[in-house]
């Protein structure tokens, strides 16, 4: 896997963490608080809510920034890169 994706996979998943703790139910098809009920190690129970956020930020930038010298024809995985940070479900 390139750079940027490995930065995005993380960025899914550290997002998907935060969705579990503070998303809404009803769009995300799955009860929140699941993954701690369960005992799941995840980004917001390693760092802490605020600093996992940090770490999304900084994962999705980090891709953007690999794939920073291509042209246009990229911007469809730029889009889909800050997509992952605003996510409702």
């Amino acid at each position: 896997m390139n750079v940027s994706g490995s930065h995005l996979g993380i960025a899914f998943q550290i997002a998907d963490d935060i969705l579990n703790v503070e998303g809404d139910s009803r769009l995300m098809g799955k009860q929140t608080g699941s993954d701690v009920a369960s005992g799941k190690v995840t980004y917001p129970t390693l760092l802490g809510l605020e600093n996992a956020k940090a770490k999304l930020v900084e994962h999705v930038e980090s891709a953007v920034a690999a794939i920073e010298t291509f042209d246009s024809r990229a911007l469809p995985l730029r889009v889909i890169a800050r997509y992952i940070m605003e996510r409702k479900s």
